[in-house]
């Protein structure tokens, strides 16, 4: 007898790998399967990395990008996506056009510039081509403190410099964005601010005691996908991202001596 097609949700990620699966591409899948979302992805960057460092990488070339996104699309429409390391500026045009011509839905943005372990994963130029490129095409995009700094080019060493941050990313034609706490200087919590170009919202949550986790952002933008894949709204999905990045904060564990890699699986 032959099966049905079936009518669960489909999110995409386009993003860069890590092999040892605590972020990019493979974590992103994770989060998705977690959160009942069926995953699709397209490769970016070939990333040898562990919780650790980075030690090397190698680009995707333009046409194998758009031939996969192509690929998919024959099959089935992802009803959300995101995208996180995108290599260069070519990638990042490249996918910002097939965005807009193969109709795909507004992407999550999440604007890696730099690996948790330091290493610089986008130059200027790529830089350049997101805020030009990419952030107009974007539901929301979910930079931390330093990217979020970088893509405004102001310092946020206030709540009102992080509101200003916040309006100047959604001036680039954005139509949502949330600043991650995590790197702020406040000790007792890690506060979101989502601002969807009418009004701030902030979103509090107690810090974890610890170092924190390899891949959390990976995490948190692959969730807001996955709840928006859901049919959640947007403010709905990014505080179900927030619920769910903590509960795999909570039960994070090592594997070495790097640093703690995120239970993608705990029940939130």
């Amino acid at each position: 007898m032959p099966l049905k097609n079936s009518q669960r949700p489909i999110a995409l990620t386009i993003s860069g790998s890590d092999p040892g699966g605590g972020a990019g591409l493979q974590a992103d899948l994770k989060t998705f399967a977690a959160l009942g979302v069926y995953g699709y992805s397209v490769l970016t960057q070939v990333i040898a990395q562990n919780s650790t460092h980075v030690t090397d990488y190698e680009h995707a070339s333009e046409d194998i990008v758009r031939h996969q996104l192509e690929t998919l699309l024959e099959e089935s429409m992802p009803i959300a996506m995101k995208t996180g390391a995108l290599a260069n500026a070519d990638i990042v045009k490249t996918v910002a056009r097939a965005i807009e011509e193969l109709k795909l839905p507004a992407p999550v943005v999440d604007p890696v510039l730099v690996s948790s372990s330091g290493a610089r994963l986008l130059g200027t130029k790529g830089k350049r081509a997101i805020r030009k490129n990419l952030l107009p095409l974007a539901r929301i995009v979910t930079p931390n403190i330093p990217e979020a700094e970088a893509l405004a080019r102001i310092d946020i060493d206030s709540d009102a410099a992080l509101r200003e941050a916040a309006k100047k990313i959604v001036k680039m034609g954005a139509q949502a964005v949330v600043i991650k706490g995590g790197h702020s200087k406040e000790d007792k919590s890690a506060n979101d601010l989502l601002y969807d170009g009418k009004n701030f919202i902030e979103l509090k949550a107690p810090r974890i005691a610890g170092d924190g986790a390899h891949g959390t952002g990976c995490a948190f933008s692959a969730a807001i996908a996955a709840y928006l894949a859901r049919g959640e709204s947007l403010e709905e999905s990014v505080r179900g991202a927030k619920r769910y990045v903590t509960a795999a904060l909570k039960n994070s564990f090592k594997l070495g001596k790097g640093r703690a890699l995120l239970e993608h699986f705990a029940r939130v």
